[in-house]
């Protein structure tokens, strides 16, 4: 299985050009810059969950990988398998060029991902190979559950990065990376309670523009969609308007986002800019792997002090 897995993916960076073919050994290991690795489990979770701060971390020059850890081959209404993996795997390379950041997807079905150790020892590797310094993904807790194993997986790896006889043929990490979960509106068995929330406000219509490369969710609405639902997007043709109907959606979630957690954004901005806040993505760190300071947050999301984020 971990053979079809790589030469699956060996054939996908071939064929498009490099989703992430990237070697583990590049100058910009070593230039200072933090290393993100952000897990989704299909193609648009990652996008739609960090892709603000992610494009806010490139800008400043730290280097941002989106992983879809499964190839998203049954996520639309109308069509499935190979062509939609490949035409998924497309749309998130077109994202991330729009963010500034790199993208990776898996060789794993959609709705089939399962807490093995083989995909315990993949996730590993993906972060290990990353370097990574901050981990995002998924809770553990999900209507999907690609989604909930999404956030076990990387839970396990949580540990397992720095082992060095575990997947010996990875370098295992000097230093274990900081984990956080993206935000959900889960409540059992606890609500997602942030640490960190970033105003995106400045970055916003960059992520609009990312997630118009990702019409088949976006716009034809996924494995939920329908002839139906098509018929209420603005066509192909009318991009304007297509931006517009996104900006309509995308405006009301994220400001919900920015007001479920303003007293998070008043305690990180300050209360004059964090009450000015309209856009928000937040984060909450995961009981495992590094536990950071408030300090050590700041330091990993640089955005809060106006004066520190050069």
């Amino acid at each position: 299985m971990m053979l079809r897995h790589l030469l699956a993916a060996l054939c996908l960076c071939l064929f498009w050009g490099g989703l992430d073919c990237e070697g583990t050994a590049r100058a910009e290991d070593s230039d200072g810059k933090l290393r993100i690795v952000v897990f989704g489990a299909h193609p648009d979770d990652a996008e739609y969950k960090a892709g603000g701060t992610a494009a806010k971390w490139a800008k400043l020059g730290h280097h941002v990988k989106l992983v879809s850890v499964t190839n998203g081959d049954i996520g639309h209404w109308q069509m499935a398998g190979g062509p939609l993996a490949q035409r998924r795997a497309a749309e998130v390379k077109a994202a991330a060029k729009v963010l500034g950041v790199t993208s990776q997807v898996l060789d794993i079905h959609d709705g089939e991902l399962l807490p093995t150790v083989e995909n315990r020892k993949l996730i590993t590797k993906v972060i290990r190979e990353w370097k990574a310094d901050i981990v995002i993904s998924h809770r553990p807790w999900d209507y999907h559950p690609d989604h909930r194993y999404v956030g076990v997986l990387v839970q396990d790896a949580a540990f397992m990065v720095t082992v060095p006889f575990l997947c010996p043929d990875v370098p295992p990490l000097k230093k274990n990376p900081v984990f956080l979960y993206s935000s959900d509106g889960f409540k059992k068995p606890y609500s997602f309670n942030p640490d960190v929330a970033v105003s995106v406000d400045d970055v916003f219509e960059t992520k609009l523009a990312a997630i118009h490369e990702l019409p088949s969710q976006a716009y034809e609405g996924g494995a939920n969609g329908s002839e139906e639902h098509v018929s209420k997007v603005p066509p192909e043709s009318d991009v304007a308007g297509r931006k517009a109907w996104l900006l309509k959606g995308w405006s009301n979630r994220q400001s919900a986002e920015a007001n479920r957690f303003r007293d998070v954004l008043i305690a990180l901005y300050g209360e004059e800019r964090g009450k000015a806040v309209k856009y928000a993505e937040t984060f909450e760190v995961c009981e495992y792997g590094s536990r950071p300071s408030e300090a050590d947050l700041k330091k990993l999301f640089p955005f809060f002090d106006p004066t520190a984020a050069k």
